[in-house]
């Protein structure tokens, strides 16, 4: 009768690593691996998130885009809001991000994609829009390569729809500087129950 191994076989070199299965494990893994494109070690409180979300108009929204979604802190949200026949296009740098998202999201009306914010108007074209209705972001604009912040906003400002909405949530107040050369009309507040607080910009985009 012959040895029985004890050796294991070795492991595909295709086969992808195994994600944290919590969120905020998979959160953490993130924030280590790239500081400087997730813009807190703690994910958004809900608080912050119905704050951001209360101005959209969820009736006349077809199409609502997130930069950096992450481990989907918003998605869900925005999926509870989102119509039946509407889409929910996720962008994330992160391919970590955007195999969790798709493994733990279950909804036809989400499309992940890996890629960048500043692609925005080629992303959505692919998916069959012309503009997008609201754009959402919790960039860290204060800490993205010089350049990177401008054609993120210019792709932004250029996609989105007539009387939509560019949403922002950052923890440094630098990112006005970015959206006022664009955007004459933007409400700002502070949402002081989340850890940090956070300021909360709707940079309006004027209606046709």
């Amino acid at each position: 009768m012959p040895p029985i191994s004890t050796t294991q076989p070795a492991a595909s070199p295709l086969a992808e690593p195994a994600l944290p299965s919590s969120p905020w494990g998979m959160f953490f893994r993130g924030f280590l691996k790239n500081p400087g494109m997730v813009g807190s070690i703690v994910p958004s409180s809900n608080k912050l998130i119905r704050r951001m979300l209360a101005p959209v108009d969820w009736a006349n929204t077809k199409l609502f885009v997130e930069y950096g979604p992450g481990v989907g802190t918003f998605s869900r949200a925005i999926l509870d809001r989102l119509p039946a026949d509407g889409v929910y296009l996720a962008i994330d740098t992160c391919p970590d991000f955007i195999r969790y998202l798709r493994q733990t999201i279950r909804d036809d009306r989400m499309r992940a994609v890996h890629g960048s914010a500043a692609d925005v108007e080629r992303i959505v074209a692919e998916h069959g829009f012309e503009k997008a209705d609201y754009v959402l972001s919790g960039l860290p604009f204060s800490t993205l390569p010089a350049g990177v912040g401008d054609a993120i906003a210019d792709a932004t400002q250029a996609v989105i729809r007539p009387g939509g909405a560019f949403l922002v949530y950052q923890f440094a107040p630098k990112v006005h500087a970015l959206l006022a050369p664009r955007w004459d009309s933007i409400d700002h507040a502070v949402e002081w129950w989340n850890v940090p607080p956070a300021n909360l910009y709707w940079a309006n985009q004027p209606a046709a």
